[in-house]
């Protein structure tokens, strides 16, 4: 018997495979310090836990709406609208069971089999995998390092829309290389959106890691509220990766659809969940703040480790809790010439663990640089401290 044909165009999100080596390089004996995955070994505040754990006393562990259950779409809408000066009200939101299904529904409610998909490239690899499952063509679009980060290559988006582009996701605050657009970057791409009529998936997973300043949205400049839906995710400012639990958020028209395959694929998002996370967003917010302010100090520490190390030079992002840096210089040092080589070697001779640029996206046409993402929130800065100087080690021999 044979398997959808279609099944060769899913992917999958390769960081877990490394988590699995690492799992398994653990399991001999040895300490992993793990910098491979984005999640958080922060415990979730105590005020969630309590008011979820007190859904489940008080009987919610039902059936509940498809979109989400009204209080909390409610207060979604408060919350994200006031953060990006804009009114949303309960029928802009539609839970999910975490950010990630965001990706595909909304896929599914504005693509056609062969419409173009511009996606960001390195970036979240269940992007390239949803468009081309659902029978979309993904195009990716890059970025360009410069000495105080990454920057939208903005040629590269214009000269890639064509008459059969759809829809363009866009992931500031980007996962794995923290690209935070500047102003005027940002008002350049809602004018291409406008220009040639694109829906825009707006990922805004990274929206409240922010280390200073206030997050800037997409969606607040003029002519991108009706076209762009918003993915939003408990898992990082909340530490809640576990409970998945986040929302789409946009123009009704959109929405309902999204809400239609809540009905069609989960029923509902847990009901007891929903509840906990109405007290995130309107309770006591000393725990988010306690949260980033540790994700300080590891972006800090895992900062300074990089650039001890000869050939590596990065710079303290203001956003997420990654770092991306090129490893070029050390690469050609090794005589190595496949980036997943230097990974596994890396494992094997220090215990560090980390993700290359080979886990977000297939390597566009002239790639030549090297680049390893470091995800700094799932390790303590103790641990960072010493990870980085047995990689320090072994970076430089």
């Amino acid at each position: 018997m044979e398997l959808a044909k279609q099944l060769d165009y899913l992917g999958t999100e390769t960081a877990f495979a490394v988590s699995a080596a690492a799992a398994a390089w653990g399991a001999k004996g040895n300490k992993v310090y793990p910098f491979h995955l984005g999640d958080i070994n922060l415990p979730t505040p105590a005020n969630i836990v309590e008011a979820m754990q007190k859904a489940i006393g008080d009987g919610y562990t039902g059936y509940c709406p498809g979109a989400g259950i009204p209080e909390l779409r409610d207060a979604l809408a408060r919350d994200v609208g006031s953060k990006r000066d804009l009114k949303y009200t309960a029928e802009n939101v539609s839970v999910q069971p975490g950010g990630k299904p965001v990706i595909g529904k909304f896929l599914a409610t504005v693509m056609n089999p062969n419409d173009e998909v511009l996606y960001p490239n390195p970036g979240y690899p269940i992007y390239e995998s949803q468009i081309e499952y659902q029978g979309g063509i993904a195009v990716p679009y890059g970025y360009l390092e410069t000495e105080t980060g990454f920057n939208l290559d903005l040629e590269a988006i214009k000269n890639s829309i064509s008459p059969n582009t759809k829809a363009i996701i866009y992931n500031n605050f980007q996962n794995p290389n923290s690209a935070e657009s500047s102003n005027k970057e940002m008002e350049e791409l809602a004018e291409l959106c406008i220009k040639h009529d694109l829906w825009v998936l707006s990922d805004e997973a990274y929206f409240e890691i922010q280390y200073s300043g206030s997050p800037r949205s997409i969606v607040s400049l003029p002519g991108m509220r009706e076209r762009t839906v918003i993915l939003y995710t408990c898992s990082k400012r909340f530490a809640m990766t576990g409970w998945r639990l986040g929302a789409a958020i946009g123009p009704k028209s959109a929405i309902d659809i999204i809400s239609k395959f809540n009905t069609n694929i989960e029923s509902c998002t847990t009901h007891f969940i929903q509840r906990g996370m109405i007290e995130a967003i309107e309770g006591d917010t000393t725990g988010p703040d306690s949260i980033l302010s540790e994700l300080r100090k590891r972006r800090d520490a895992t900062v300074n480790g990089l650039n001890a190390i000869d050939g590596i030079s990065v710079t303290a992002p203001n956003s997420t809790f990654y770092l991306f840096p090129n490893v070029s210089k050390v690469m050609l040092r090794k005589n190595i010439t496949d980036v997943n080589t230097l990974m596994e070697q890396a494992l094997v001779e220090t215990n560090v663990s980390f993700c290359t640029r080979k886990h977000f996206g297939r390597a566009v046409e002239n790639e030549t640089a090297n680049y390893l993402r470091f995800a700094y929130s799932g390790i303590d800065v103790e641990d960072i401290n010493e990870g980085m100087n047995r990689l320090k080690l072994f970076f430089e021999t």
